[in-house]
């Protein structure tokens, strides 16, 4: 697999993603933009983008921050990211940037579909994937891992253009059944086409393997399994016009 640093600018902030394909397939891919967490562009986070592209897709992987700026990974999640969250409308400018930037730098190499994209997100990923729905993107399927789901901005009616799927854990507490409910009340009043998979019993970060921080985060490999069995499923569909 190939991973190529990618410099970018938004709002005068300086970013750099991380744009992953395996370049031993020759064939034009579908496009997906990959929002990680509230860490930011780690090790991890790109060798999960590497497990995820395959030879399925080119993956992007959106630098939220920007270059220098992440959290070193010992701050308080929730208030380290208040001020991003307060600001709905700068965050939604950085995820259309990587959006944008990931549909131009694979089609300037020609491996990347610009027809079919789609993005997945985790945490404050997945709010930022459904920001990207919120903004009328032309992208086909938004898929949302143990996403923050509550916004302070809504969308209006008509205004989402992708399908959208949310994997979820019933005891979340960061998103938990209330965000879950205005979340499908936003959707519903958007008239979005948006599906949900709700895992009994799981909490936080349940794709991250070895998060054990019970009752917050734990991970849960079949909940894993399955949700990304499904987010796959989800894309194909909407790539074929079938949600």
């Amino acid at each position: 697999m190939k991973v190529e640093s990618v410099k970018y600018s938004v709002s005068g902030l300086s970013c750099r993603g991380e744009l992953v394909y395996d370049d031993t397939v020759t064939n034009s891919r579908p496009l997906l933009l990959i929002a990680p967490n509230w860490l930011g562009v780690t090790k991890a986070i790109v060798e999960c983008a590497k497990e995820l592209a395959s030879d399925r897709y080119v993956a992007f992987l959106a630098d939220m921050f920007g270059e220098g700026n992440g959290p070193k990974g010992t701050e308080n999640p929730m208030e380290y990211l208040a001020p991003l969250f307060n600001d709905p409308a700068e965050l939604r400018r950085r995820i259309v940037a990587a959006f944008d930037t990931m549909s131009f730098e694979a089609s300037r190499r020609g491996i990347g579909d610009a027809k079919r994209r789609a993005a997945i997100g985790y945490c404050f990923g997945g709010s930022n994937v459904i920001d990207l729905a919120r903004t009328g993107a032309d992208v086909q399927a938004v898929v949302s891992v143990h996403g923050v789901l509550a916004t302070q901005t809504p969308a209006r009616k008509g205004e989402i253009k992708a399908a959208l799927l949310a994997l979820h854990g019933a005891a979340d507490p960061i998103s938990p059944k209330a965000h879950r409910d205005m979340f499908e009340a936003e959707m519903d009043a958007a008239g979005a086409r948006w599906y949900s998979l709700t895992f009994g019993n799981v909490v936080h970060s349940y794709t991250d393997v070895g998060v054990n921080n019970p009752p917050v985060a734990v991970y849960d490999e079949p909940a894993t399994r399955h949700g990304y069995t499904l987010a796959h499923a989800f894309i194909a569909d909407a790539f074929a016009g079938r949600l």
